[in-house]
Order: C-alpha cells, then sequence, then structure tokens
C-alpha cells in the first residue's frame, strides 16, 4: 500500500517533540550500513531496516535522500506495532516524515524498511523526533542473507500504485514484502538483502560492468564501494539466487565461477548453510539449464568436504510482475516455498 507522501512535512505538533538522534543506543540497525558517520548512517542496500520503540502518538521520522540524478527518489516501508505495512516516497534531499495521525497515546513501535535498491542511491538516517524514546528487546538470533539480483531486491513487484510501464522503473519495487524479508519474518529472523537488479555470476546484463563476485563485499554494491566487515553479520543460513542475468552459459565457466563464489563466502561464513536456489522467474529452458548446474555444483562441493551446501529449486516459474518479474502475491510463495525447506534444513 502507498501512502501519499504530502504528508512529509514537519506539522505543529513538532514543537513538543525531542530529538533523537541516528547514534542514540534505543535505536536498532539491521543491514549493510556504512556507520562512519554514526549520527548519520548512509544506506544504499535494499531491505535494510531500522527498529525503534517510541512513546505517544506522534513520531517522525528525518532522513536524507542522495536523489541521484536529480530525480531518483527511494520508497520506504513504514510499519507500526507489526500492523499493516505502507510504502511512502521520499520527496527531496530533506525529508521529515509523519507517521500517521491516529495513534493511540502509548508506546509504539515502528520499523523502516529501505524498498528501493542502491541503484536509486542511498539515504541518510537523522533520527526520530518524539516523545521519548525506549530500549526495544533483543534481536532474534537467527540471522539470513540472500544474495541475488532484481528478484531478491524486490524490483518489479509491487504495481498497487503504479502499473507497469508507468513512472519511474523503481516505482515497483518494495524489498521488504520480497520473498527474502518475508522468509525471514516466517522464521523470526533477521535479513540480509546482498542484491542488484541487473547483477550475473559471469554476466550482467543491462552494460553493467561488474559481476556480484567483484561487488558482494561491499557496502554499496552499485559503486563497488567500502568494504563490509563481515564479522558483523554471521548468518546461520545463506541463499545464493543468480543465473537470470546469464542466462545458458558454458558449463565449464558457470560452474567454476559458482564454486569459486561458494568458497569466497565459506571463507567469511565458516558455519552457515549455503543454499542454492533456481531462479523462480527462470523459463522452462533456463530453468533446466541451472538445474544442471547447481547439482553439479552442490554434488562437487560435497565431495571436497562441504556438507553444509545444498540446492533449491522452485517448484515452477513466478513472473507476474513488471519485465516477467514475480509480483507481490509470486513473492509470498516463493517464501512459503524457501521457509518451508530452510525449516526443515534447520530444524527451526
Amino acid at each position: 500500500m502507498l501512502i501519499n507522501a504530502s504528508f512529509a512535512v514537519a506539522s505543529n505538533k513538532s514543537e513538543a517533540l525531542k530529538l533523537f538522534k541516528a547514534d542514540n543506543s534505543h535505536i536498532q540497525y539491521v543491514g549493510r550500513i556504512d556507520f562512519s558517520n554514526p549520527q548519520v548512517p548512509r544506506i544504499w542496500s535494499p531491505g535494510v531496516y531500522i527498529k525503534a520503540r517510541f512513546k505517544g502518538s506522534h513520531c517522525e521520522i528525518l532522513l536524507n535522500d542522495e536523489v541521484m540524478g536529480g530525480n531518483n527518489h527511494n520508497y520506504l516501508e513504514i510499519i507500526i506495532d507489526d500492523k499493516t505495512p505502507y510504502r511512502i516516497q521520499t520527496t527531496g534531499k530533506v525529508n521529515t516524515i509523519n507517521v500517521p495521525d491516529g495513534l493511540a497515546d502509548t508506546e509504539h513501535t515502528i520499523i523502516i524498511c529501505k524498498d528501493t535498491e542502491s541503484n536509486i542511491g542511498y539515504i541518510d538516517f537523522v533520527g526520530f523526533r518524539c516523545e521519548d524514546l525506549l530500549p526495544l528487546s533483543a534481536k532474534p538470533t537467527r540471522k539470513i542473507e540472500y544474495f541475488g539480483d532484481s528478484i531478491t531486491s524486490g524490483a518489479g513487484m509491487d504495481l498497487s500504485a503504479i502499473p507497469c510501464d508507468k513512472g519511474q522503473w523503481y516505482d515497483q519495487h518494495n524489498a521488504y514484502m520480497s520473498y527474502g524479508p518475508r522468509t525471514s519474518r516466517n522464521l523470526n529472523a533477521q535479513w540480509h538483502l546482498t542484491s542488484l537488479a541487473g547483477v550475473g555470476l559471469v554476466h550482467s546484463c543491462c552494460n553493467m560492468n561488474v559481476v556480484m563476485p567483484q561487488i558482494y563485499d561491499k557496502v554499496s554494491l552499485r559503486n563497488d564501494t567500502i568494504s563490509w566487515n563481515f564479522k558483523a553479520y554471521q548468518p546461520d543460513v545463506v541463499t545464493i539466487c543468480l543465473g537470470q542475468n546469464d542466462g545458458k552459459q558454458d558449463s565449464t565457466l558457470y560452474c567454476t565461477a559458482y564454486v569459486n563464489f561458494i568458497k569466497a563466502i565459506r571463507q567469511h561464513y565458516p558455519k552457515a548453510d549455503i543454499v542454492c536456489l533456481t531462479s523462480p522467474m527462470a523459463d522452462k529452458n533456463l530453468t533446466t539449464v541451472l538445474q544442471n548446474y547447481l547439482s553439479g555444483i552442490t554434488a562437487y562441493i560435497n565431495a571436497k568436504g562441504d556438507k553444509k551446501v545444498s540446492k533449491y529449486f522452485f517448484s515452477r516459474q513466478y513472473h507476474n510482475g513488471c519485465g516477467g518479474h514475480p509480483d507481490i502475491t509470486d513473492h509470498e510463495l516463493i517464501a512459503n516455498e524457501l521457509t518451508a525447506y530452510i525449516k526443515q534444513l534447520k530444524g527451526w
């Protein structure tokens, strides 16, 4: 659901509110974030989320937008008290976003999730204005990371406000409702989306000059800059959903690159289960190719002694969104499939 961002102007209630800066200890962050300035953490990746608990009937979110290219505005998902999420779009470089009126004068939790990916630019989180910020319960202990392309980023999926082929190409992005975060919420786990539209394992589309093994270790995948500290987040499960942009490749080239990518991930995550996924939007021909690749790759890795690498093949093609991507309903079904597999794999 998209709420018109016309309310993103400071109200008179602001005068009675206190400013709580982004480095306040009561604010929780999950995702790859640049904290070089802890008072203005910078966020590129889709699915990065911020959580807080505030007191009172009113809260304002303060953030800045890169406005990349002069007209790109990020979308955000906002969730109050675990109720129905709603989506807004920033309106400029400096944004004051008012939580809608009607909240009871009590305690509330708020989650802010970046719905658009690094191709649309960064956001700088400045803080909250509210009556008071309160401590949160601890984050879930379970952690999952999802490597992928536009599917994992949630591109082309949310048609609730703007139809396909209308507006900007990113108007249908919704990372919060994509399969990764849905799977994690099903399993009471944290999530990271390490994904970028158009990226492949050995071949990227759309004139991109990088592939996933080059950028998987960065905070900003678009710019291939700022090294990520893998010790900051050690996932229990890692999924790899690539191949849609590669298409059919020389099998030796593709499988060798995939094995090397798994080895690179394993160096950072020695205890994680790594799950290799087919592309849920692939047609029958590409699905067959990917199934053959992944069967050989996982068998080879297992034979070499790494038994914590497995494969999962989605049951069918999901392509009801824009440009053949899964739509929001498809993502729910994809998440249900993946949830069941991870439950079985981990005993969760």
